[in-house]
């Protein structure tokens, strides 16, 4: 690559023996950038980026100056830069079909007469089995070994498969299953804060930036690295040395202010910063922490504070490198030469937070005083509901009465068969101590810990009809939870070790015991569920569980103490203990008891114990036996990994596009339609097109496992899109899940079994929706399936960021209503078609394009429609029929 350095900032940074080539900012500043040091410090990234990858072609110098220009326009001038990140983290479930799609490029190549070892990952790829563990067994000693055992039955051919992928493809390590979850992995492990890389004879220092497979890629934000989520396409493209194409952002500052008070939990503050910020509304912009707040926040505190930035709609929540990073990294075991290098770089770069130094530029803020936190919880049903700890129990009966529609019935009661127990609205079936965003931080955890040892003390028991969990995001959890003596008393509460991983917030809560489940369903509780996640969208922790609250993980062993929802555990007793009643502050621990023992149990030497022979595995991973050679020898027989179809016929030279003609409505949607309600997610039912597919393959119900682990096979996946048990199409009255109705007969049938007709009759489609279409997690397949069952364009009136990109990525068109116009303001039922002009002749980013909609009784309107492909690389992209057509073309060339 060419470099002009226009603002001639290449120089050599010398940190003890060793000198580094560096991209300076105020050399940068003092050569025309004027004023950029005033930069918020996530923007001085993105501008260290421009600078060093300047080329005349997709880095300009303008680009590099609309940088500056931000101190002007402060994010608002809509202006495209291309942006590569330094590495790609993935988990398992997204990571899969991503290696499955890079295996079949290097079948594509070879079918386009072309190198398959062209075909290579260009930046390092991290992919971290963690998503595929469930809590099958639990509350005793033996679950642990019995879920891995499980977990290794029902995945070795995508194990299989990895474990192909890792020899075969360069610059790719996976790190095996029982490790723990890719966010506290690239936390603890992984993150450098600032990455090198041996180039033209010399080491090159820059920031660490990395996009990952999953949204809460935000965690590493805490460390100063700038990473988001991105979807499983987006994450190929820059896998492949695609830039990653944005608009220059908006950065909304947060100024925190005081300290946490006694009893008060990071999780409480994290629920606290994510109501403000939803409110505050922050869907593509940047979030950047500052103020003399952050001199009382541990580096875990602000993780979880930047492991939540989807559930604010965030791209990221940027915390800037100071003295409290260098001593994480030094905690967590890293290299002293890279502690060394940090500081001095972050410093030379005025990249570094220094006390009482002036605050940054921002586009806008927002304050927080941390002293007025209170105890939390969030749901039941959004991360953004938040409700006070002591209005949690009215909260619950309000939403039974508004969401569940059950109000003369709060106190049935339906008795379970085999035990000697009823169970009622509200009682709490699922508390599960969970997911990445709170088992990075020994501060709650330790506080679980302490709140279960002073619990088991006084006498006091998790209700039996409680499924109980503790699925820590790193190995050193156990290690410190072990060193402190307080696994015994968690296990005695049944909160024993059920797995490494991301378990019940993805909804790997496993099934709830049998009887416990019927006593469920046939008289229709809504029961809950308390877990120390980060999502709680309806129908995605456990098919059982209606109401779902994110809390703390010490809050998740009360709620299993007291075992309902309807209990007020700031005035109620949580049990009766050996010497009577027991309340939740006769056994909440103090700070001061907190600090004290992650002082004295949570050593460097845990890290490095734990990090030093990452990538080897367990001995069950070590004895999967692996294919070899350049490309995979796919199993027809496989009902994990599939060969997909998208580059079938591909030609080298792209078709021309298309208007869409006459299309078909397959779906009419409301509001917050989420990627888990489009993207198949959650168990597999039987009678459902996936259950019927994995059945005539001799699949047996009990071997079905999860859509998450099946992402590699396009057969299961495209007949669980839009499949998801609580979704509502709007065409039908009252129905939930994955229906529709086939037109002109009108006759109701599966969204996959009606798309394939459409299919066989050469009728395109068209979803309409409402507003944020596509919250949520990063799913590729949301997008994948959507253009597998035939949907050439989605309109809706607003759109998630990231799923929005994802249909572009496969060559699906996202359009938005001008503002006041909705698919109920035109009165659509459904049976209507649509046209859309446009597409064909000189499309451009951001266009208007006109839609022409014709009623089951003959009436045509025309509606005006904005062409959301929003740069022109998404332009090149869509115009090749997605990213990867795009790349394996360039790549072919």
């Amino acid at each position: 690559m060419s470099h002009p350095d226009s603002f001639r900032s290449s120089k050599t940074l010398s940190v003890g023996p060793k000198s580094y080539r560096y991209y300076s900012i105020p050399d940068a500043e003092a050569n025309g950038l004027e004023g950029v040091s005033k930069l918020p410090f996530s923007m001085k990234v993105l501008l260290e980026n421009l600078l060093r990858f300047e080329d005349g072609r997709t880095v300009k110098k303008e680009d590099i100056s609309a940088v500056k220009d931000w101190l002007e326009n402060r994010g608002k001038g809509e202006y495209e830069i291309a942006y590569r990140p330094s590495r790609v983290l993935m988990q398992d479930f997204t990571g899969v079909p991503a290696v499955v799609d890079l295996a079949a490029m290097r079948d594509a190549m070879v079918h386009l007469g072309g190198d398959p070892k062209r075909i290579n990952p260009l930046v390092p790829v991290d992919l971290v089995i963690d998503h595929s563990v469930i809590v099958n067994f639990f509350g005793n000693d033996a679950a642990f070994g019995k879920n891995v055992e499980e977990e290794y039955r029902q995945n070795q051919e995508r194990y299989r498969f990895l474990k192909w992928g890792q020899s075969a493809f360069e610059n790719f390590r996976v790190v095996p299953p029982g490790t723990g979850i890719c966010h506290q992995v690239n936390l603890e492990y992984l993150a450098q804060t600032v990455w090198t890389k041996d180039e033209n004879g010399e080491t090159v220092a820059y920031p660490d930036t990395c996009v990952g497979t999953d949204s809460h890629t935000t965690m590493v934000n805490g460390l100063g690295v700038l990473g988001w989520g991105v979807g499983g396409i987006e994450a190929e493209a820059a896998m492949l040395g695609q830039p990653v194409s944005m608009l220059i952002p908006e950065v909304i500052g947060f100024k925190l202010t005081g300290q946490l008070k006694e009893g008060i939990t990071a999780t409480d503050l994290v629920l606290t910063v994510t109501q403000m910020l939803r409110k505050k509304g922050v869907v593509g912009k940047f979030v950047e922490f500052y103020g003399d707040g952050l001199d009382h926040l541990s580096l875990a505190d602000r993780a979880t504070i930047g492991n939540m930035a989807p559930e604010y709609g965030a791209t990221c929540g940027f915390f800037p490198v100071d003295a409290e990073t260098i001593a994480y990294l030094d905690e967590t075991g890293r290299d002293p030469e890279r502690l060394a290098l940090v500081e001095a770089y972050c410093k030379a770069q005025g990249m570094w937070r220094e006390k009482g130094s002036p605050d940054p530029v921002f586009t806008d803020s927002l304050e927080l005083d941390i002293t007025t936190v209170e105890p939390s919880l969030a749901g039941p049903k959004r991360p953004q509901d938040r409700v006070l700890l002591k209005d949690a129990k009215a909260g619950f009966l309000a939403s039974l009465e508004g969401e569940f529609k059950k109000p003369s019935e709060a106190d049935k009661r339906a008795k379970v068969a085999n035990a000697d127990f009823d169970i009622g609205h509200g009682d709490v079936t699922i508390a599960a101590i969970t997911s990445c965003t709170n088992t990075s931080n020994p501060s709650v955890l330790i506080a679980a810990g302490l709140l279960a040892r002073n619990a088991v003390a006084k006498g006091l028991k998790s209700k039996p009809w409680v499924k109980t969990s503790l699925a820590p995001g790193s190995q050193v959890v156990e290690a410190y939870l072990e060193a402190a003596d307080l696994q015994d008393d968690l296990d005695a509460l049944g909160f024993n070790l059920v797995g490494f991983g991301c378990t019940t917030c993805i909804g790997n809560s496993g099934p709830l015991p049998e009887d416990i489940s019927e006593a469920i369903n046939e008289n229709d509780l809504v029961v809950g569920a308390v877990l120390s996640g980060n999502r709680n969208f309806e129908g995605r922790v456990n098919p059982d569980v209606k109401a779902n609250y994110l809390a703390s993980p010490p809050l998740v062993v009360a709620y299993a103490l007291a075992g309902s929802l309807k209990v007020d555990l700031t005035t109620e007793p949580l049990g009766e203990g050996a010497d009577g009643p027991v309340y939740l502050k006769d056994i909440w621990p103090s700070n001061q008891e907190v600090q004290d023992f992650i002082r004295q149990n949570v050593t460097k030497a845990m890290f490095q114990e734990k990090y030093a022979d990452v990538f080897k595995g367990d001995e069950n991973w070590r004895k999967i036996d692996a294919p070899s050679g350049e490309t995979y020898a796919w199993v027809d027989t496989s009902t994990y990994v599939q060969n997909p179809p998208y580059f079938e016929g591909m030609s080298r030279e792209p078709e021309p596009i298309t208007d869409i003609d006459d299309a078909r409505i397959l779906g009419l949607f409301l509001d917050s339609i989420t990627t888990d309600h489009i993207s198949p997610a959650g168990s597999i039912k039987q009678a459902s097109p996936a259950g019927e597919y994995l059945r005539d393959h001799q699949v047996r119900p009990a071997d079905f496992n999860q859509y998450g682990t099946r992402r590699g096979n396009h057969q299961v996946m495209m007949r669980g899109t839009f499949a998801n048990i609580r979704i509502r199409n709007q065409m039908l009255d009252g129905v939930e899940g994955g229906m529709t109705k086939h037109w002109p007969d009108g006759e109701q049938m599966p969204i996959y079994d009606a798309a394939m007709k459409y299919k066989a009759e050469g009728v395109p489609l068209v979803v309409f929706a409402g507003k944020e279409y596509g919250t949520g997690s990063s799913r590729d397949w949301a997008a994948k399936g959507t253009n597998l069952l035939g949907v050439r364009a989605v309109i809706a009136q607003s759109f998630e960021r990231i799923h929005r990109s994802n249909l572009v990525g496969m060559g699906v068109v996202p359009l938005t209503f001008q503002e006041g116009d909705s698919w109920q303001s035109l009165g659509l039922k459904g049976d209507e078609t649509v046209t859309i002009h446009g597409l064909a002749e000189g499309l451009k980013p951001r266009a208007t394009l006109e839609a022409e909609i014709t009623s089951a009784g003959g009436e045509t309107r025309k509606v005006p429609l904005l062409c959301r492909i929003d740069t022109l690389d998404e332009l090149d992209y869509f115009r090749n029929g997605g990213i990867l057509h795009y790349v394996l073309r360039s790549l072919a060339a």
